[in-house]
């Protein structure tokens, strides 16, 4: 099973926020809820997030780079449904492809992303990661085409 499974995409497709756990120091995990981009126009095998450069998840991501992601709905009355992602985060260099990427970030979550970067540019304490996948799970999902 892949991201790029048509139900998958599907389901990814309702959610704005998924949770991301990263690994501390101290091997305890930390999840935060975050902002995320998939699709088929970049890469569909693949999530990008952006954070602020410094906060703890940053600091555990670039010590350990393994992550887990989960996007869930359901509420307990035999409905639920979601995804979770093993994989590593990697961080994209400033570019053409972050700019652009920065640019869908906007249009998906505009008004508010606007509101919170003080405008259409990514602020220079942002940064964008990749979470490449290594297992991808599903449950209560129609998989089919």
């Amino acid at each position: 099973m892949t991201l790029d499974d048509a139900g998958i995409q599907r389901f990814l497709d309702t959610k704005q926020v998924v949770l991301l756990a990263t690994v501390q120091a101290d091997g305890a995990p930390l999840a935060m809820p975050m902002w995320f981009l998939h699709d088929l126009s970049t890469d569909p095998s693949t999530l990008t997030m952006i954070s602020v450069e410094g906060t703890q998840k940053i600091r555990n991501l670039r010590r350990d780079p393994r992550v887990c992601v989960v996007a869930e709905a359901g509420g307990g009355g035999g409905d639920e449904r979601g995804v979770t992602v093993q994989g590593r985060a990697e961080f994209l260099p400033d570019g053409a492809e972050r700019r652009a990427l920065a640019e869908r970030f906007l249009t998906k979550y505009h008004p508010r992303l606007e509101r919170l970067w003080g405008g259409r540019a990514m602020p220079p304490n942002r940064v964008m990661l990749r979470i490449a996948p290594a297992h991808v799970r599903s449950w209560g999902l129609d998989l089919r085409a």
